[in-house]
């Protein structure tokens, strides 16, 4: 996996030396639940799942860059929703004192550029559940397009049902955004 720097961000492959890191925002109750994931209840879950997510080499870390800490996971994966390899669906967690700094966005508008200069991907996807304004707000600086909204497409940890909104991004609307930015 290749490492990504942005301003304030390192994005590289989650260590084991994250684990306390990892474990400190998993733990929080706040965190886990907005994207679909029970929060951790034991350093020994913590380990298991970094350990996965080191063993996928399709997740980022994102580290802040002044402290070095990891304070949340970025990745590009399958979308299960959609049988096309060219498609990935973009997933993000953050450490709640990371709200609101535009962290989530930058992390997210780094991996949207790689997963469409370097993976060359024909489209990204990216879904929140609909009380989820924060990613709302991420999902829309990105440039994602609304899709609709998927009715009770998620059976959560404790076995709540929610609706989730869905958008989408091509690779042509992607470079078209870039384009007129100049």
């Amino acid at each position: 996996m290749q490492t990504i720097t942005t301003k304030r961000l390192i994005l590289r492959l989650p260590k084991g030396t994250d684990l306390n890191d990892f474990h400190a925002y998993c733990k929080n109750p706040n965190v886990g639940p907005s994207a679909g994931w029970k929060p951790h209840s034991d350093m020994r879950e913590s380990l298991n799942i970094l350990s996965d997510l080191i063993n996928s080499g399709a997740v980022w870390a994102i580290v802040d860059k002044l402290t070095g800490r990891m304070i949340g996971t970025i990745a590009l994966i399958e979308d299960k929703k959609r049988d096309n390899p060219k498609v990935k669906m973009l997933g993000y967690a953050l450490a709640e004192n990371y709200w609101g700094q535009g962290i989530a966005t930058e992390a997210a508008r780094a991996v949207i550029d790689f997963g469409f200069n370097v993976q060359q991907l024909e489209m990204i996807s990216v879904y929140h559940y609909t009380f989820n304004k924060r990613s709302k707000s991420v999902i829309a600086k990105c440039g994602f397009k609304y899709e609709g909204v998927l009715r009770k497409s998620f059976r959560q940890f404790d076995n709540s049902e929610f609706d989730e909104a869905c958008y989408s991004l091509t690779a042509q609307e992607y470079f078209d955004s870039q384009k007129q930015q100049y």
